[in-house]
């Protein structure tokens, strides 16, 4: 029986034609084996998702094949029918293997002729982790390798890495992929699979993955595990996303000045989960189509309303934090430019009759509708102010509950960095992997945990990376569920965390960077939830630096071959 592959593994490009939105970079390395111009240092730079390892993969089987036709693997020679387990072919993570002594290692390994193929290629993944240290071993190396030897680095964030290493390589950017092109390949998976989707529930999907086939795959392949219809209510209520529909219905109402209707769609959405982010996102770019149209229309006080109120939104993604609700400071940005548009409405609608009687009626109806304003105006004011004050009281149970949980990952992180052991992080692997195939468990939270992966474990605390940020949220919304759920099934106690890769491999390198200083990490006492706030120098002390094998906690893969 063949072992089940989630989506993004199981429809990785094999070839480049297959590789989706990035032409330009396929031809020109296409073109470049056709014409045996060959580079010895390549560094593939842009968001995660788009590309760049599996062209990297590619482009070291098609260098290494016998017979390419137009820039193409044959498939058939005895290279591309032992790719997958060429040890010519070397895949390192710099993540997890970003200290000088992994690249001396690799530099002396590098003068050792290939086994059976033309070159060996090294790809570095994750590259901008490396030390600084390690870079400067790889310069000479990566400068004047070996004429049997092909460097390809890939990286997420290219602003990290050397420019002296920048100018040894040939530089490709990957960009996100077009929605329309994410939807296309999508229709074709869902094809393949025989699974039932709704037109708009892909689109969503592409919108959801940024840019990103990869993640838009995870999300596919999470949606569909019940074997029903993908809606587009599947997708929104699973990723705390909104309807475009919805979207544009609030940029009306603001743009209309309508506070009520505005009000009204926002106390809905405060009793459902949504990514603020997202929320915040999806805003800006249907305000930004209607600043296009009043622009074009030449409307200097609407598309100047509009700027200032995106500039706002994307000012608040970077500040909000977890003390308020990010949906009432939203609301607060948009009645606030409803009531400086309104009060600028009344300013030029005021007119004067020429002649002297009606001027006198005229002034009389002002003071009238002025003083009639200035009552509603009060009691709009009061009214908004008492619906503020609900909406923070309602909202402040869930932002205890954040910063609890907050705090709990920090301490729980922690300590089992303190107490990881590997021989526990293989044996609970084992059980993780039973526990979501277990046909026993809930297909709910079967669907939560099917992309995440068991990175650190210690006798009561595992910790999960997830590759997309939301099902962070989505776990962190049924934690305890699941952790009930699986210390009842194979009689634990145990305390399960939840990361999102980046934080977590951003946690490792912490971890690691303190170990090579001579810190240590120390139990906390997990009573430190109680307390408003932990201070982050209590979490390590000063010691003498000592021989750490860092092997003894986290999976011993230095050199990946493949």
């Amino acid at each position: 029986m063949e072992n089940f592959k989630v989506l993004y593994r199981k429809y990785r490009p094999s070839n480049f034609d297959e590789i989706v939105g990035q032409e330009n970079v396929v031809s020109i390395l296409k073109n470049s084996i056709i014409l045996n111009k060959i580079s010895h240092a390549y560094i593939f730079t842009g968001p995660r998702g788009t590309g760049k390892t599996s062209t990297a993969k590619i482009f070291a089987k098609t260098i290494n094949c016998d017979n390419p036709v137009d820039g193409l693997s044959c498939n058939n020679c005895k290279n591309c029918l032992n790719n997958s387990s060429s040890t010519d072919i070397i895949e390192i993570d710099a993540a997890s293997n970003n200290g000088v002594d992994e690249i001396r290692e690799l530099i002396n390994n590098i003068k050792i002729a290939p086994s059976s193929s033309k070159y060996k290629v090294y790809i570095i993944d994750e590259v901008h982790m490396l030390s600084q240290s390690a870079f400067n071993a790889l310069l000479l190396t990566l400068e004047e390798p070996p004429s049997h030897a092909i460097f390809i680095l890939a990286t997420t964030n290219i602003e990290s890495v050397p420019i002296t290493v920048l100018s040894r390589c040939q530089r490709f950017d990957f960009r996100k992929i077009p929605e329309e092109k994410i939807v296309k390949q999508l229709e074709i998976i869902c094809k393949k699979e025989n699974i039932k989707y709704d037109s708009e529930a892909i689109e969503e999907i592409a919108y959801l993955s940024d840019g990103g086939l990869r993640d838009a795959l995870s999300i596919l392949n999470q949606l569909s595990s019940n074997g029903d219809l993908i809606s587009l209510e599947s997708v929104l209520s699973n990723y705390g996303s909104i309807s475009t529909l919805k979207i544009k219905q609030i940029a009306d109402y603001y743009i209309n000045s309508d506070y009520k209707s505005l009000k009204k769609i926002f106390d809905d959405l405060n009793n459902m989960i949504f990514d603020y982010k997202l929320f915040i996102k999806k805003l800006i770019d249907v305000l930004f189509e209607r600043y296009i149209e009043f622009k074009e229309r030449k409307n200097n006080n609407k598309y100047s309303q509009i700027k200032d109120t995106v500039f706002k939104l994307n000012d608040l993604i970077n500040k909000v934090n977890i003390n308020i609700n990010p949906f009432l400071l939203i609301f607060m940005i948009l009645i606030e430019n409803i009531e400086i548009n309104a009060k600028s409405n009344e300013m030029t609608n005021v007119t004067f009759e020429n002649s002297l009687d009606n001027q006198k009626v005229k002034v009389e109806e002002e003071k009238l509708n002025e003083l009639i304003d200035d009552i509603l105006e009060e009691e709009t004011k009061a009214n908004i102010k008492k619906n503020i004050s609900n909406e923070k009281n309602l909202f402040e149970v869930n932002r205890k509950n954040e910063e609890d949980l907050e705090k709990k990952v920090k301490v729980c992180l922690n300590n089992c960095f303190v107490t990881a052991n590997k021989q526990f992080l293989m044996n609970m692997k084992i059980l993780w992997e039973d526990y979501k195939t277990n046909k026993c468990i809930n297909n709910e939270y079967k669907n939560i945990i099917l992309d995440s992966s068991l990175v650190m474990a210690s006798e009561n605390i595992v910790i999960l990376s997830f590759e997309q940020d939301i099902m962070v949220h989505v776990f962190n919304q049924h934690s305890k569920e699941i952790e009930g759920d699986f210390n009842s099934l194979f009689n634990k106690n145990i305390k399960i965390i939840a990361l999102s890769s980046d934080n977590w491999n951003d946690e490792k390198r912490k971890y690691l960077e303190k170990i090579k200083k001579g810190e240590k990490y120390n139990i906390i006492d997990e009573q430190i939830l109680e307390k408003s706030d932990i201070i982050e120098d209590e979490i390590s002390e000063k010691e003498e630096p000592e021989n750490f094998d860092i092997t003894s906690i986290f999976d011993d893969n230095k050199l990946e071959v493949k």
